[in-house]
């Protein structure tokens, strides 16, 4: 009898461990994705041997061009994980600088711990908070980027904190290396970030004692409202200084959903330098035209012109003739197919 019982114990173990173990490995996930672009683009107004661009990030080759490819290896077990995220052409060069960490092929590695269900904890290198527009061109509307997106940090070294304070709030506070130290510090000199969120209206708030060796901070709101069903108006505005000079101006993003599978969406953006030495800097007003057409889930086709226009600067850009222009305007026809 003991002996039968000692067996039903035994049993009974086994299978309650059994069950603990294929909970855990059902909380155990492995996820792969990423995304591949390349585009074709041509001046309108210049010739396409005249290597000109706009003086914006990524997209500033005619003819034939790749972008990027990426992937994004994430694993999750249980409150714990890690994302790894590889990129490679000229887009993810620039995005990490060539020679930034592992020859500029790592643009996120970072580890994450669920706290709790509403704080969450991140160490590592990961996207900036700052600005509308992201690295990656799956997830923006637009093709091209702006100069409020270019002249921001791409990235951060660093441990942030994000807590959900209500359904509707929700708040995120980091020290990070300073701007665009994506790998070691050796200034000893630190950042600071913070985001407060409201309903998908974030304000951005970022502090740099070490910033290219001088006091930095920049303030930064990104949101957008649903106008419509099928009108959405996409909203950013920025103000940055770095020990008396730096960058501020606002960019709109109205897009407009004409079919599940079409769309037409437009950038306008206002941007400038300023600097209290200096008077009349130069300005740019940047209207950007970009369709959107979806081939199935996976394939985006955008075809896309844009005009940059500057004030103070007359000689920007040079048109077909080779004169000075004030002017620059381009065609592109991108594809993104994203997994």
């Amino acid at each position: 009898m003991k002996k039968i019982l000692t067996l039903t114990v035994l049993f009974m173990s086994i299978v309650l461990t059994a069950q603990d173990s294929s909970e855990v490995t059902k909380d155990k996930k492995f996820t792969l994705s990423g995304s591949v672009d390349a585009y074709y683009q041509t001046l309108l107004t210049a010739s396409d041997d005249s290597g000109q661009s706009f003086g914006t990030a990524f997209a500033g080759k005619t003819g034939f061009a790749l972008g990027m490819g990426n992937i994004i290896a994430s694993y999750e077990s249980g409150k714990v994980g890690a994302v790894l995220d590889l990129v490679t052409g000229p887009r993810g060069g620039a995005a990490t600088f060539n020679t930034d960490i592992v020859d500029g092929i790592v643009n996120q590695a970072y580890i994450y711990w669920n706290v709790s269900e509403t704080t969450t904890l991140t160490m590592g290198r990961f996207n900036t908070f700052l600005g509308y527009e992201v690295i990656a061109p799956a997830a923006n509307f637009n093709y091209s980027t702006s100069y409020l997106f270019s002249s921001g940090p791409f990235s951060h070294m660093g441990l942030k904190a994000d807590f959900a304070l209500s359904d509707d709030f929700s708040l995120m506070l980091a020290v990070m290396n300073p701007w665009d130290t994506n790998d070691t510090s050796t200034t000893g000199e630190y950042s600071f970030g913070a985001q407060l969120g409201y309903s998908g209206q974030y304000l951005n708030l970022y502090y740099d004692s070490g910033n290219n060796g001088g006091l930095g901070f920049e303030v930064d709101y990104t949101g957008g409202f649903d106008l419509a069903d099928s009108f959405f108006l996409g909203i950013n505005a920025a103000y940055n200084d770095n020990d008396g000079s730096g960058f501020y101006g606002a960019a709109l993003y109205p897009q407009y959903t004409l079919s599940d599978d079409f769309s037409l969406g437009l950038r306008g953006e206002y941007y400038s330098r300023h600097d209290d030495d200096l008077d009349d800097l130069p300005s740019v007003i940047g209207l950007t035209a970009t369709g959107s057409y979806i081939v199935d889930s996976n394939l985006i086709i955008k075809p896309e012109v844009r005009l940059d226009s500057w004030s103070n600067n007359d000689d920007a850009f040079f048109d077909a003739d080779g004169e000075d222009s004030s002017s620059l305007a381009v065609f592109t026809l991108a594809a993104i197919y994203s997994f």
